[in-house]
């Protein structure tokens, strides 16, 4: 994959996704966000790859939001279309099929913030700061940051943090529920990928079932998404790996999945 503002490579089964526009402390523009839907359509099809890490280049900022030069210019129809590529972007995150580990050092601002929460898991540096600041632009969030924020910290914190456009710390992040673990800038990216590594070991068609379940679930009324979760349970144990996870236990050997 070749591309100008961001970096993709591969270790192993593990992607990793660096935005890179360190000048601009990774500042999202329209290209940076075709890049990156270009980028999650591939890793989606390469079976190779179980399990993704978005992380910004450099020590300064994951992604310190809209690029406030070119959104300037916008006017309504274009930043109406802006606005559903980047949501669209997005939900390819949040529904790659593959757990998606959002590696924030830094600045974590506006489209930043809003990049991190479509991810599966989130970790903050301990010198990360988050936040929705859009209403100081005469705006408000348009990737999807008054959705997923109320849902993951509750509706009054979420008002807040979007009334009143202040960051907040790695460490309230985490007290609040926003990001999973707060750790040492030196050890973000490894701690991700011990993650990663944890999540691989596991079968990879109950990891997709898992995702499904808890990503379509959350629209659902209770009943219909244990019917949902009900569903997903039969057809996990139709599935080879099913077979060679059970039969691993009684075995008392480290399983062999294929995701079949």
């Amino acid at each position: 994959m070749t591309h100008e503002n961001i970096l993709f490579e591969k270790d192993g089964a593990v992607g990793i996704l660096k935005v890179n526009r360190p000048k601009s402390l990774n500042a999202l523009n329209p290209a940076t966000v075709r890049e990156i839907a270009a980028c999650l359509a591939e890793v989606r099809q390469d079976q190779s790859i179980r399990c993704l890490i978005i992380t910004g280049e450099g020590d300064r900022a994951f992604v310190a939001g809209a690029d406030i030069n070119e959104l300037a210019k916008n006017n309504a129809v274009e930043a109406k279309a802006y606005t559903h590529k980047g949501q669209a972007t997005l939900d390819l995150i949040e529904n790659l099929g593959k757990p998606v580990i959002g590696c924030i050092n830094g600045f974590a601002l506006g489209g930043g913030c809003e990049i991190a929460m479509a991810c599966t898991i989130r970790l903050a540096s301990e010198n990360a700061k988050l936040g929705q600041p859009e209403v100081k632009l005469g705006i408000i969030p348009g990737y999807g940051g008054t959705q997923r924020l109320p849902r993951l910290v509750g509706t009054g914190m979420a008002m807040q943090i979007l009334l009143t456009g202040e960051m907040i710390s790695a460490h309230e992040a985490h007290r609040i529920g926003l990001v999973n673990e707060v750790v040492p800038a030196d050890r973000l990216i490894a701690r991700g990928e011990e993650i990663a590594q944890k999540i691989i070991g596991m079968a990879p068609l109950a990891i997709q079932y898992c995702m499904e379940a808890v990503n379509q679930g959350m629209n659902m009324t209770l009943p219909e998404g244990l019917f949902l979760e009900a569903t997903l349970f039969g057809i996990c144990c139709a599935t080879d790996d099913k077979k060679e996870g059970t039969s691993a236990f009684f075995e008392k050997r480290a399983a062999n999945f294929q995701g079949k």
